[in-house]
């Protein structure tokens, strides 16, 4: 049953005609009336005349205007380099009796990095990690022996871009509370990050048919890209 507030945002928005995010903005932040900094949500729609699984995206993208989430991040690695991941910011430092805490269930993180001497040890763990998507992998910038790097991208602003099994993308550009400079900051950063994944594909046609935009709980708009992705 539709809440009192949500009875009050406009109806049917997503039969509107598509409009620039600059444009929109504008709006979605109006429909922002919960009780909290609602996130500012993108969700792009795969062309459905690829074939089913034809389209398997998954990559990171910086997001210069950051997220303005506050990311526990834990680090797996040898000791010579836990005093480099405590100074770069990271909440949990470990090696080998971390990764035997992470083996009995202790996930209290939500951004794993590990260094490539470490990974061989972690990679047994798959069955715990996997399901969670905390898998550090080398082409996320999560298994890195530049620690310092890693562990800075993944606190200032870092987002993970994959569809999912239907080939739709959800990924947001920040809070109701960031400046449109920085929201079309981060929207663009994730458009230039989904161009260059096109590239790395075979495809018939574009690959984002459609782009929705909304807030965390408001109402759905469509987006004009200007270009095609």
């Amino acid at each position: 049953m539709p809440s009192k507030r949500f009875k009050q945002l406009p109806e049917k928005t997503k039969d509107l005609t598509a409009d620039t995010i600059e444009i929109l903005l504008t709006t979605i932040k109006k429909n922002c009336t919960a009780k909290f900094d609602e996130s500012i949500d993108l969700s792009f729609q795969v062309n459905n005349k690829q074939k089913k699984g034809e389209v398997n995206i998954r990559t990171i993208v910086n997001l210069p205007g950051g997220t303005g989430k506050n990311v526990k991040v834990a680090v797996v690695c040898e000791d010579n380099k836990a005093q480099e991941a405590k100074d770069a910011g990271a909440d949990i430092v470990g090696s080998e009796e971390f990764i035997d805490k992470i083996k009995a269930g202790e996930l209290n993180f939500e951004k794993l990095i590990c260094t490539p001497g470490m990974m061989v040890k972690l990679s047994k763990l798959g069955k715990v990690l996997g399901p969670k998507g905390l898998m550090p992998n080398p082409k996320l910038g999560s298994v890195s022996e530049d620690i310092k790097e890693a562990v800075t991208n993944a606190k200032s602003g870092q987002a993970e871009i994959r569809n999912d099994k239907d080939g739709n993308i959800g990924v947001s550009i920040g809070k109701k509370s960031f400046h449109d400079d920085q929201l079309l900051k981060n929207f663009h950063a994730i458009l230039d990050t989904l161009e260059k994944e096109k590239g790395n594909l075979t495809l018939k046609d574009g690959l984002i048919k459609n782009t929705f935009v909304t807030s965390s709980m408001g109402v759905s708009y469509k987006v004009k890209l200007g270009k095609v992705i």
